[in-house]
């Protein structure tokens, strides 16, 4: 499988999306938003209400993950992922409504990989227990919304060569399968991938 580092820039659009396969690495620049499961759930209960969302989720890149405070001089503290399952049962309806992108760390469910798909998303992955070093990725960070949940508002944040690698793909390619397979091929083990 060969792994290329690619870029992507401001606007977030599916035909960029298109160029990206599992197990690309892609620096990100422009603007993506930080949101857990917290911030998912009340968002669905504004759409579910018809309220007007505190962002433009088409196109949109949301990023499950929770800051620690900053220091002095520093627009974020330590911004890693969190795990992406906890989003499982809000991801499809946002994609359905235009959403770009996630970034988070683990495995997918079956539902978010058919909504990442049907909608030509992309769910990209953050190296976990390195936050301080994405930190530095980040240029500005603002609350945008439900500043009372602390660390899981939902923040604004402006980034440039902020580094992800593609996990799932728009055509559904997966890179923990994808990696397993030739891991085990590698090894010699085809009879266990025959049964797979």
């Amino acid at each position: 499988m060969e792994k290329m580092e690619k870029r992507l820039n401001l606007p977030y659009t599916k035909e960029k999306l298109k160029a990206f396969n599992a197990g690309d690495s892609v620096l990100i620049s422009g603007t993506i938003y930080t949101a857990r499961d917290e911030a998912h759930k009340r968002l669905i209960e504004m759409i579910g209400c018809g309220e007007k969302l505190p962002f433009d989720i088409d196109g949109a890149i949301l990023y499950y993950a929770g800051p620690t405070p900053e220091k002095p001089g520093y627009p974020i503290g330590s911004v890693g992922p969190t795990t992406s399952y906890r989003m499982d049962a809000y991801a499809p309806m946002l994609l359905d409504l235009g959403q770009a992108a996630m970034i988070g760390k683990g495995e997918r469910s079956a539902v978010v990989s058919e909504a990442i798909v049907r909608n030509g998303a992309v769910y990209f992955a953050a190296i976990g227990g390195v936050g301080a070093l994405i930190a530095n990725s980040v240029i500005n960070a603002e609350i945008v919304a439900f500043e009372d949940l602390g660390a899981e508002a939902i923040r604004r944040l402006s980034v440039v060569d902020f580094p992800v690698t593609v996990v799932i793909d728009s055509a559904g390619n997966d890179l923990y399968q994808l990696g397993r397979k030739e891991y085990l091929a590698k090894l010699g083990r085809k009879e266990y991938l025959a049964k797979k």
